[in-house]
């Protein structure tokens, strides 16, 4: 969600790619509440780290204890910045349907105002 929400609030200013310590599934409910807002997350695919063929990043944003020290690891060598945010796992959420989406949507806002606020994002001008 982090990386689709800092492309979608800098279209052209960075470059942002997503990727985790294990391979992932597609989820349906991070489509679901990236869809509230107008993301489509139907090209996205789950990568590892070790899928990423990028390199020389400015900033590694972690959300996961294990990502962090992964990312530390990889990067030991390298002039990159690397910030820990701890964020909920939304998977972990149980309950109804409503209820867990409800998780997502919190983990979505949160990630939301942390970037807006980490890359000094201000609203395009109206008109």
């Amino acid at each position: 969600m982090a990386a689709a929400i800092a492309r979608t609030l800098f279209p052209r200013q960075i470059y942002a790619r997503s990727a985790g310590v294990r391979q992932g599934e597609i989820d349906p409910f991070v489509d679901a509440v990236m869809g509230e807002i107008g993301v489509d997350m139907s090209g996205h695919r789950p990568k590892t780290f070790e899928d990423l063929d990028e390199s020389g990043f400015d900033l590694i944003i972690t959300l996961a204890p294990e990502a962090h020290h992964k990312a530390l690891e990889m990067t030991r060598t390298d002039s990159v910045d690397v910030e820990y945010w701890p964020t909920m796992d939304p998977t972990l959420a149980t309950g109804s349907r409503d209820q867990i989406l409800e998780s997502y949507r919190t983990v979505r806002d949160q990630l939301m105002m942390k970037i807006k606020k980490r890359l000094d994002w201000t609203p395009p001008p109206s008109g």
